[in-house]
């Protein structure tokens, strides 16, 4: 697999799309954007990138969230390559609903899809265990104090990260992770255990449990 960060555009505010290749471009891999930004500014770089004779260069979009500057930029991608796009929720350009669980894949390797609730309600990450590699859009994976409100469904989705393999992860806005990416979630899922922990105690709670 072969994941590339897309540059963003300089004079406006936009998150960092990835193209998903196989490693050997083989007609078989699916040619893949995660997010796509909020114009068609990555679509000059796409077509100078080696993504396989005979093969669209874009063959499917998955979306991380339906945020402006992750998915605005729908219109430009699906008419310059007509890919088949991929979203948990339902907006214009989007042929396919996700759902936790699915397994979709990319370049060459498939990933899992997570619903992840917190950033936004339709948030979802996709992690391939084979490699270790997480797509996390906008999901909070660093959260460096216990201090905070973090609803139960986001809890309960970075209990489950926290259990997977990740050595690298693919953020919306950050550059790409490659090192103690799993001590950062566990720093991550500690942090956030303590401050709803605090949260009850302050509240009177002591009953519910994450």
């Amino acid at each position: 697999m072969k994941v590339i960060a897309l540059k963003r555009n300089p004079k406006a505010y936009s998150c960092r799309a990835y193209l998903v290749l196989g490693s050997w471009n083989r007609l078989e891999d699916v040619n893949t954007l995660v997010d796509v930004g909020i114009d068609g500014f990555i679509n000059d770089e796409i077509e100078l990138i080696s993504t396989g004779c005979g093969k669209k260069p874009v063959e499917q979009v998955v979306l991380t969230h339906g945020h402006f500057d992750h998915a605005s930029g729908l219109a430009a991608i699906v008419a310059k390559y007509h890919p088949k796009v991929y979203a948990f929720t339902k907006i214009a350009g989007v042929d396919e609903l996700l759902k936790d669980g699915d397994m979709l894949k990319m370049g060459d390797r498939y990933f899992d899809v997570l619903h992840t609730p917190g950033h936004s309600n339709d948030s979802v990450c996709f992690h391939c265990s084979q490699d270790g590699v997480l797509f996390i859009g906008d999901t909070p994976l660093r959260v460096p104090t216990p201090n905070g409100a973090f609803i139960p469904e986001y809890v309960t989705a970075l209990q489950r990260i926290a259990r997977l393999r990740v050595e690298v992860i693919y953020s919306g806005h950050d550059n790409p992770l490659t090192a103690n990416a799993g001590r950062m979630i566990g720093n991550a899922l500690s942090n956030v255990l303590k401050a709803t922990s605090q949260d009850r105690v302050k509240n009177g709670d002591m009953t519910r449990k994450f």
